[in-house]
């Protein structure tokens, strides 16, 4: 009896250990995010369903230089667990994650760059009739001073990719951007980036001119102003009538945090830290730049690691995107978007903390101990009644 009793008593622990774990690393997630929906728009007049797209930022996969093998594997499998719940439970048409994929990127060896591709493709994947747009960080390339057209090229390859690009979707265009190469020194690159988005800029524009002008009656003047606008467009790729949504790695520029609230903000005592332009934030120049040639509905930004709803010239919000790692923040999430041709809606989702990850498993050790200290103090007792039944009857 007391052998089996033993046994028993082991059973119990194998399965309170394999309950904690599987809680831990897999059902965790799915209360979190159940609790997480696609926002309602306001003024949705298009006859079409809106178009739900999901954005993440800042995954920064480590590498082979500076990742220990336990943080590469605690935080990638977090990663891979909350997307791949993510999926399942919300199924989005399309997922951006706006730069810094990697870790170690602007330093990798050709070797180690394809582990850190294999890793990601198997962390992030989706399936075929879902697609994921993958944008440039400062991480995946190295910052302006240590970009190179082999790392550029190299990432563009990889993950089908161009540094300015228009993404029409249901009639929503998303504009995405190197944000790396807009540092306003006229590298070669930096021109190359520049020069195919006022190309964009003009194509958009086009594409606006040619839909106001089917769709309203001109006079002579206007009749004659059109005509110049069509010949100028005549070559010119037509997108969808909308002004786009800009996805880029930095933030347009803004002076510090400090008008930046919610519980994913920067703490206290990073937020009134003043950002240096071209390293924290675009230049005011490449802000005001991508600001004029656009006139943008929405800008989606990362690279802050922080969440932060700002509004640039009281008429251009800009939402930067939390880290998605627990290695960058406790409370990392992402953003749900609902976008049609005429508006938007966001919201924010958050996955478990992995401060309450940490206190579950440190809780069930504490459980465990006292269970086995109380049952050592049980069998102490029996051993010493034992010891005085047996003192009892020697003396007898």
């Amino acid at each position: 009896m007391p052998a089996f009793t033993g046994k028993l008593r082991l059973m119990v622990l194998v399965l309170w250990v394999s309950c904690v774990f599987i809680f831990c690393e897999y059902v965790i997630y799915f209360p979190t995010i159940l609790r997480c929906s696609w926002p309602e728009m306001t003024d949705h007049k298009d006859f079409r369903a809106p178009l739900r797209a999901l954005f993440l930022s800042d995954t920064h996969l480590l590498g082979a230089i500076r990742g220990h093998w336990f943080d590469k594997l605690r935080r990638e499998w977090q990663m891979e667990r909350a997307f791949q719940t993510a999926l399942w439970l919300l199924k989005p048409e399309v997922v951006f994650i706006l730069g810094d994929i990697f870790d170690e990127g602007k330093w990798s060896s050709p070797k180690d760059w394809e582990d850190d591709v294999r890793r990601f493709k198997q962390i992030f994947r989706h399936p075929s009739d879902m697609e994921l747009v993958v944008l440039i960080g400062n991480h995946d390339i190295g910052f302006h001073h240590e970009m190179t057209r082999y790392k550029l090229e190299r990432f563009e390859k990889v993950f089908n990719l161009t540094s300015a690009r228009i993404i029409t979707k249901r009639g929503v265009n998303f504009l995405l951007v190197n944000s790396v190469a807009l540092h306003g020194d006229h590298c070669p690159i930096c021109k190359s980036v520049e020069s195919e988005l006022h190309h964009l800029s003009q194509a958009l524009n086009c594409s606006v001119q040619a839909t106001h002008a089917s769709s309203s009656p001109s006079s002579h003047q206007q009749s004659h102003n059109a005509g110049g606008e069509r010949h100028r467009c005549k070559d010119v790729q037509k997108y969808a009538s909308s002004p786009p949504v800009i996805l880029q790695h930095y933030p347009l520029y803004r002076a510090s945090d400090s008008k930046c609230t919610g519980v994913d903000a920067a703490p206290p005592n990073e937020r009134y830290k003043q950002f240096h332009e071209r390293y924290d934030v675009l230049s005011q120049d490449a802000s005001k730049m991508l600001l004029w040639w656009f006139q943008p509905r929405l800008i989606l930004s990362g690279h802050t690691h922080s969440g932060c709803e700002f509004l640039h010239e009281n008429r251009f919000p800009e939402v930067s995107v939390p880290s998605f790692s627990w290695r960058n923040r406790n409370n990392p999430s992402f953003i749900l978007g609902s976008f049609s041709q005429s508006d938007f809606a966001l919201s924010k989702c958050f996955l478990p903390e992995e401060s309450s990850v940490i206190a579950v498993y440190c809780g069930s050790v504490l459980v465990i101990a006292l269970i086995t200290l109380s049952h050592l103090s049980v069998f102490r007792r029996a051993l010493r009644l034992a010891n005085r039944l047996l003192g009892k009857q020697k003396s007898i």
